[in-house]
């Protein structure tokens, strides 16, 4: 079994004690977050694990090198010179996941006792595209399912924020579940991932001028204009724009929800 485990994140929330290491490297117990979930994976039966890093990335290689990869099969996808979210992250790590067999996807950050072999084994006998890990608790952000447990969109119930763009929340259609930062996906993700990119793509080839003053970052589109307020991961709609060390725009795809014309077959369990 192959697992990706997300370690690239910058960490903000867990400030100071991210200032010199990766949220991957903090303790809990006496043991590092991604000693937990890399043990937890290998107990469930994966051998075969990436994980991506960014932010004190040469920490995280140092530590494995000193745990002798815990005796498993570890791969280093490196988004040291530019973070790409869930989407852009699961693409570059391609050459390593995929093949002809599902991976767990699973934040270093999500230390659980979960059965992962039997949500695997769960995501087999349905033959889905991706099945994903929620629960009902209270949040402000929610997954939501239909009866069949087929994810439809996302809503902010905060701001009343919905993803797909203009979609329609009816809490009686729906059941609202929190994410909780574990998948399993088939490699036919790679697929839906690379049409998306290509779209996204083509909208960037529309881009009629680039202005750069300070921290203000102006896009002029052919056809929308908007202010972006980040030099990095600035929000545009289900991707991110990110200015990259090299001065150029690069367009990440970011994993979100399917539609009912596009429905990936996602599951819940």
């Amino acid at each position: 079994m192959k697992a990706m485990v997300f370690a690239a994140g910058l960490g903000t929330r867990l400030r100071p004690l991210t200032n010199d290491r990766p949220k991957a490297l903090v303790e809990v117990g006496g043991k590092t977050m991604l000693e937990r979930v890399i043990t937890h994976l290998a107990d469930c039966g994966v051998t075969d694990i990436t994980v991506n890093i960014h932010h004190f990335g040469e920490k995280i290689i140092e530590f494995l090198e000193e745990k002798k990869n815990f005796g498993l099969d570890i791969h280093i996808s490196d988004e040291r010179d530019l973070l790409l979210d869930t989407g852009g992250g699961l693409m570059k790590a391609r050459k390593y996941l995929d093949g002809d067999e599902p991976f767990i996807v699973h934040n270093a950050d999500i230390l659980t006792d979960l059965d992962l072999k039997a949500m695997y084994d769960f995501h087999v006998e349905h033959d889905a595209l991706s099945t994903i890990l929620v629960k009902d608790r209270q949040t402000q952000r929610y997954f939501l399912f239909d009866h069949d447990h087929r994810l439809k969109g996302w809503i902010n119930k905060k701001t009343g924020e919905t993803k797909p763009e203009g979609y329609q929340y009816d809490p009686q259609k729906v059941d609202s579940l929190a994410f909780g930062c574990v998948h399993v996906l088939s490699p036919r993700i790679f697929d839906a991932l690379e049409k998306y990119s290509e779209a996204l793509l083509t909208l960037s080839k529309r881009i009629e001028d680039i202005y750069i003053s300070g921290k203000t970052v102006q896009l002029n589109l052919l056809t929308d204009k908007m202010m972006l307020t980040k030099m990095n991961n600035c929000g545009a709609g289900d991707s991110s724009i990110t200015l990259a060390p090299d001065g150029k725009f690069y367009i990440c795809p970011a994993f979100y929800v399917s539609n009912e014309e596009d429905d990936f077959g996602t599951q819940c369990i």
